[in-house]
């Protein structure tokens, strides 16, 4: 650019007003030469001309670098010794600027661990709303996984009906038969009086004294430590029943350490647990830690929280898509001898019902899934592969394995890179893992189908707030394709861009001076007024 100095309505840049302007005096910068600017404040200004005018050189390496520097200067000394040393740039002067963020178009992660869902900050909300309002489910019988209190023992008993008889238990430690009568040596010390089988309530005295009664009580399989009997008073003696109830609760869930077993003579037992564990599985807690896949806690211990693993490459096996697996879509099925793994699926196809002329890329899963796995009537691929990875000694096998070898998801968490068990926890009948396997479209529209307990919209208003406000960003810039579990490092710079600006208006910042670097490359032209109207928004969230 050529030496000039801007004029508005007449007057020179250094009579105009900082609070209205932001003013640069003498910019010295690349091929600036001593340029005077007037920006207005709180507008959309547009910069252009031609290429090496110096666009990037008075907005970025000028405007921007003096903004983040002042901003650095004003922290304290020891903040300031973590970030490196910023030099001011060649210019007399800037007024009237304020904090500046630089969103520009390229890739700034090259991390294997940074996704969508981190950039965007949506993935961090969603591990603080399955942690509060997730629901864990045994993957047995499907049932909710709780932790039972003594409030939950207490509201139990006091639902049966009046003058049932109670039993509270809890089970007998388990120990080497011959310690039995060491154990119940230790419980009449600690004041207890009696002990049960299935049936059976037996006095502790006796059993230590009738040798045949010792007996018989040590041959059973079954064996518990009796609490407490009472019978179930309502009314006027309620809060009476309710108290000793809770308090022998309480003894039987410390003394067992979690569990408690409620007898109603004639009716049977029930089993409760202040242990989050359930058809003998333990469970953990959800926390916003347990679904962290950056963390050795959270991640899936076979990828190690990269979402993938080295294995046998589906898009290597089956090179040409469009083929079908009669035509040979297999390709280490080709030839004549590895050829004879293609035959009894060949043969058998009509019995399974398989369409062996259809082309690869419209078979169902289920299909996929049987070509893999096999069944009675063939071995599949993972058979095939499994054959040479036994015969590897010899050179052709090794060879032929590498040949299909590559980055594959990972077969345990399915490329969500969380451990197993967080698919166990839900909201709405989905686990983490496929909401970050979602496209952003299709995440915004479950969210908004959502529906919740009035008690669950206390727990995650704002959190859903946060989530909703994000992904409707993504889809005004035009980001309706990405998953939450895309990697940072494999989209593009206008990708990048969008994506950075999306998390920069979910911060709701004011009075903050952004710098874009040509928001609208790559973009359809049916999304460009959309992100005008972002940018609109974005102008909109100053101090009046």
């Amino acid at each position: 650019m050529a030496e000039t100095e801007t004029l508005l309505n007449g007057a020179s840049v250094i009579d105009l007003d900082p609070k209205k302007y932001i003013i640069i005096k003498g910019a010295k910068v690349h091929n600036l030469r001593n340029v005077d600017v007037a920006i207005p404040r709180n507008k959309l200004v547009v910069v252009t001309g031609v290429s090496g005018s110096g666009k990037s050189s008075i907005t970025i390496d000028t405007l921007f670098a003096e903004g983040q520097r002042r901003y650095v200067e004003s922290l304290s000394s020891y903040a300031r010794q973590f970030l490196g040393r910023m030099n001011k740039p060649d210019v007399e002067y800037i007024k009237g600027i304020c904090p500046a963020i630089a969103i520009e178009q390229k890739v700034s992660t090259r991390t294997t661990r940074s996704t969508v869902g981190s950039l965007t900050e949506i993935y961090d909300y969603l591990r603080l709303l399955f942690a509060r309002m997730g629901r864990t489910y045994s993957p047995i019988s499907g049932d909710e996984v709780k932790k039972h209190t003594v409030d939950d023992v207490a509201s139990y008993v006091m639902g049966l009906e009046e003058g049932a008889k109670v039993q509270v238990l809890i089970p007998m430690a388990h120990h080497n038969k011959a310690n039995l009568e060491k154990e119940l040596q230790l419980l009449v010390q600690k004041g207890y009086s009696r002990v049960a089988d299935d049936k059976v309530v037996y006095k502790i005295d006796e059993l230590l004294e009738d040798k045949a009664l010792y007996k018989t009580y040590k041959d059973k399989d079954t064996k518990f430590v009796l609490i407490d009997r009472l019978v179930v008073k309502l009314g006027e003696d309620a809060d009476e029943t309710r108290m000793r109830i809770s308090d022998s609760a309480q003894t039987a869930f410390f003394e067992s350490l979690g569990s408690c077993v409620i007898e109603v003579l004639g009716q049977g037992k029930r089993e409760f647990n202040n242990l989050f564990e359930m058809d003998g599985m333990r469970f953990e807690e959800p926390t916003p830690h347990f679904f962290n896949f950056n963390s050795p806690f959270g991640a899936c211990k076979t990828c190690e929280g990269f979402g993938s693993v080295m294995g046998i490459d589906e898009d290597l096996v089956v090179p040409d898509k469009n083929m079908s697996v009669y035509e040979g879509a297999i390709a280490p099925w080709r030839g004549e001898k590895m050829g004879e793994w293609l035959q009894p699926l060949v043969k058998k196809a009509l019995d399974m019902d398989f369409p062996i002329h259809r082309s690869y890329k419209f078979l169902i899963d289920e299909e996929k899934a049987l070509l893999w796995k096999g069944n009675k009537f063939f071995k599949g691929l993972d058979a095939f592969f499994e054959y040479l990875e036994e015969n590897a000694y010899k050179i052709q096998y090794r060879v032929m394995l590498s040949r299909y070898r590559g980055r594959t998801k990972c077969p345990d968490c399915g490329g969500s890179r969380l451990r197993k068990d967080t698919q166990y926890v839900k909201i709405g009948g989905r686990n983490i893992a496929e909401l970050l396997l979602m496209p952003v479209d299709k995440l915004w529209e479950w969210f908004n189908a959502l529906e919740l307990s009035e008690h669950d919209q206390q727990i995650g208003k704002r959190i859903l707030v946060e989530v909703n406000t994000r992904l409707g960003l993504m889809l005004e810039v035009g980001l309706p394709y990405l998953t939450m579990n895309r990697v940072s490092n494999t989209l593009s710079g206008g990708e990048t861009q969008r994506i950075n600006l999306t998390r920069t208006l979910g911060s709701n910042l004011t009075d903050s001076l952004y710098i874009l670097d040509e928001p609208s490359v790559g973009l359809h032209p049916r999304d460009t007024k959309r992100l005008v109207g972002v940018l609109e928004r974005l102008r909109a969230q100053v101090i009046p």
